[in-house]
C-alpha cells in the first residue's frame, strides 16, 4: 500500500494489460492461488460487453511473480447475453473442489466448472416457475460464511437466495419498490441491497418481514447502483449514486446520515471495492478514468477527503476488483482491457 498522503500515483511500470477482442465489463479474480512450476498463479475471469445474444467469457492465468496475464484457448465459452457480474468461489478451503468454481449472472445464474484444459457447465438456475422468462439478473453476491448460498438482485424488484448446493430457492423477497441493482452478504444470514428507488436496505432470513433502510437518496428517486459491505468491519458500507461523483460511505448504527463522502472523482463513480486486508482503505473508478485508493479518517476534517493515491487509465473504468488472495492487487476493467494495478 502506497504511504504517502499527497496522493500518489500508482505507477504504470507495476501493472499487466491484457486486451480482449471484445469490451470488458464483469470481471473476478479467483480467491484461490494455485502453484504452477514454483509460481503463484491466480485466474482472472472477464466477460464481453456487446449489444447481442453471444457473448464471451475467458479466464486469464495472472503471474504475480512475473507480472504476466496468460491466456487459454481451451479456457473460454460463449454466454448468453452479457454476464452482468462474475464470481469464483470466495472460499475455496471450504470446499477444495470449488476452487475452481465460476458463477455468472445474465439471464439466470449459471455454475461453470473451470478446469485445467476447458470449462464445463455445472447447472443454470432459473426461479420462473411458469416459464422460460426470468427477469434480468444486476447482480448477485457469494456468501463467504455459508458458501452454498448465493443472493441475487433483480430488475423485477426482488431479491432471491439460492442454495446452489441443492439447486434450489431458498427464499424471494420483494426487496425495493423498483429495479434492485446490486446485493452484498454481510453475515452468513444477512445482506443488504440497493435499488433505483434510492435506498440502501439490510434484511435478516430470520425476520423476511422487516427490513432496516439505512440510506436514502438526498434527491428522491436517485438510483443507487453499486453496494460494497467492509469485511474487515461490518459497521460501515459504501454505495454510489447514478451520475454522481461521490462514494457515499455508511456506518449501520447510525443510519441516514453518510459519516463520509468521497468527492474527488472529476464525473460518475461506477465501481467501488473495500480493501481485503484493513477495514480503513476502499478504492473507487469511474468515468473520469481515475482508479483512486482512499484511507477513511478517523474524523473527517473540513475540507473533505483527499485519495492516498491514484491512477489513471486513460479511459471510462467500467469495473474495479481487490480481491483477498491478492491485497497488492487491484484490478481495472476500461474499454476492452483488464488491467492488474500493484497498490
Amino acid at each position: 500500500m502506497v504511504n504517502s498522503t499527497q496522493g500518489s500515483n500508482l505507477r504504470s511500470e507495476n501493472s499487466v494489460t491484457y486486451e480482449s477482442p471484445y469490451p470488458i465489463f464483469a470481471m473476478a479474480v479467483s480467491s484461490f492461488a494455485a502453484a504452477h512450476h514454483g509460481l503463484r498463479r491466480r485466474s482472472v475471469a472477464v466477460g464481453s460487453f456487446l449489444e447481442e445474444y453471444k457473448n464471451r467469457v475467458e479466464i486469464l492465468s495472472f503471474e504475480e511473480d512475473t507480472v504476466t496475464l496468460k491466456t487459454n484457448p481451451g479456457l473460454a465459452f460463449d454466454h448468453p447475453y452479457p454476464p452482468t457480474k462474475l464470481m469464483f468461489h470466495p472460499n475455496p478451503t471450504a470446499a477444495m473442489k470449488a476452487a475452481d468454481l465460476l458463477v455468472s449472472s445474465g439471464d439466470y445464474l449459471r455454475l461453470w466448472d473451470v478446469r485445467e484444459a476447458s470449462i464445463e457447465p455445472v447447472s443454470t438456475l432459473n426461479n420462473s416457475k411458469t416459464s422460460e422468462y426470468c427477469a434480468p439478473l444486476t447482480s448477485f453476491d457469494w456468501n463467504e460464511v455459508e458458501p452454498r448460498r448465493i443472493g441475487t438482485s433483480s430488475i423485477d424488484t426482488t431479491c432471491t437466495i439460492w442454495d446452489i448446493e441443492k439447486g434450489v430457492v431458498e427464499t424471494q423477497l420483494i426487496a425495493h419498490d423498483k429495479e434492485v441493482y446490486d446485493i452484498a452478504w454481510g453475515e452468513a444470514g444477512v445482506f443488504a441491497s440497493v435499488s433505483a428507488d434510492g435506498s440502501v436496505r439490510i434484511f435478516d432470513l430470520r425476520d423476511k418481514e422487516h427490513s432496516t433502510i439505512i440510506y436514502e437518496s438526498p434527491q428522491p428517486d436517485t438510483p443507487l447502483l453499486r453496494l460494497a459491505w467492509n469485511k474487515q468491519d461490518l459497521r460501515y458500507m459504501a454505495t454510489i449514486l447514478m451520475d454522481s461523483n461521490k462514494v457515499v460511505i455508511l456506518d449501520i448504527r447510525s443510519p441516514a446520515m453518510p459519516v463520509a463522502e468521497l468527492e474527488r472523482h472529476n464525473a460518475s463513480v461506477n465501481a467501488i471495492a473495500w480493501a481485503p486486508q484493513s477495514s480503513r482503505h476502499i478504492s473507487s473508478a469511474g468515468d473520469d478514468g481515475q482508479a483512486l485508493i482512499w484511507e477513511l479518517p478517523t474524523v473527517a476534517g473540513p475540507n473533505g477527503i483527499d485519495p492516498m493515491s491514484m491512477y489513471s487509465a486513460g479511459a471510462e473504468i467500467n469495473q474495479l476488483q481487490w480481491s483477498a488472495s491478492q491485497p497488492d492487487w487491484i484490478a481495472i476493467a476500461f474499454s476492452n482491457k483488464l488491467q492488474m494495478l500493484k497498490v
